[in-house]
């Protein structure tokens, strides 16, 4: 892939998941019942942000929870690739409760709808909503984000890369070529 241009630095990564943690706080009426669930690989790291920003702005802990979705793609079985098995870890029961997934870019919506299937063995919940940082459009399946950093239309063609480090000096949100 061919690195074509920087559409979000750290600073426009920090503003937009300030918004989104005041707007899933705003909607949610707080953080009573709430849970952040971070989709594996790319959601885990902004779920952990949007939790630290949301107990910092309440004074409450937010209970977080990471997804692994490999086996409930519709595509594990036509990719040549072995699929790699992450951990999830759910600590508590979803039943009733008030659930954010929580992923980097949202696209098709394969992702998304194969996060809540894999929810649902979990237990139920009293809702679902879904915080992404980048919306690209191109949706083939009716999934709609409730929180979403930006939306940047991009064409079938291009990669949206969102790089996060653990220190956080190099935040970035990439459009590349390939």
């Amino acid at each position: 892939m061919k690195r074509k241009k920087v559409v979000m630095d750290a600073e426009g990564i920090e503003r937009s998941l300030t918004r989104i943690a005041h707007e899933i706080l705003e909607r949610n009426r707080g953080t009573d019942n709430l849970i952040i669930i971070g989709v594996r690989k790319g959601g885990v790291s902004l779920a952990e942000r949007l939790r630290e920003k949301m107990s910092a702005i309440e004074g409450a802990e937010v209970m977080l929870g990471m997804l692994d979705i490999t086996l409930y793609r519709d595509d594990v079985l036509s990719t040549e690739r072995r699929p790699e098995i992450e951990k999830t870890y759910i600590p508590f029961p979803l039943d009733h409760k008030r659930v954010v997934l929580v992923d980097d870019v949202l696209f098709t919506g394969r992702t998304i709808r194969a996060a809540m299937d894999a929810l649902m063995d979990f237990g139920r919940p009293a809702v679902i909503q879904l915080a992404v940082l980048i919306d690209r459009g191109h949706r083939e399946l009716p999934i709609r984000a409730d929180f979403i950093g930006e939306t940047l239309p991009s064409s079938l063609w291009e990669n949206i890369s969102v790089n996060l480090t653990d220190t956080r000096s190099a935040d970035e949100v990439v459009i590349e070529e390939g």
